[in-house]
């Protein structure tokens, strides 16, 4: 399974190690996943999810519902 966020459709970028030398060699910054259970009152359901930490601030300040909405509309949700 990629290393995508479900909600915001965060994923990995790709930079560059620089040494003390300044010698650059490619390197990957994954995204801050964590796998969490929800609770959708309007669907009565558990829902399991791979959010980026961001996306659990958004949550607790917008609430599951708005968020499951937004994620439809970019269509990061189905």
């Amino acid at each position: 399974m990629s290393r995508v966020c479900e909600l915001t459709g965060k994923k990995a970028m790709v930079g560059n190690n620089v040494s003390f030398s300044m010698n650059k060699t490619k390197r990957k910054f994954n995204a801050n996943l964590m796998k969490k259970r929800f609770f959708i009152p309007e669907e009565d359901k558990w829902v399991t999810l791979k959010v980026s930490t961001s996306a659990l601030k958004t949550i607790n300040k917008i609430g599951i519902s708005a968020m499951l909405k937004k994620a439809r509309e970019n269509g990061f949700y189905k």
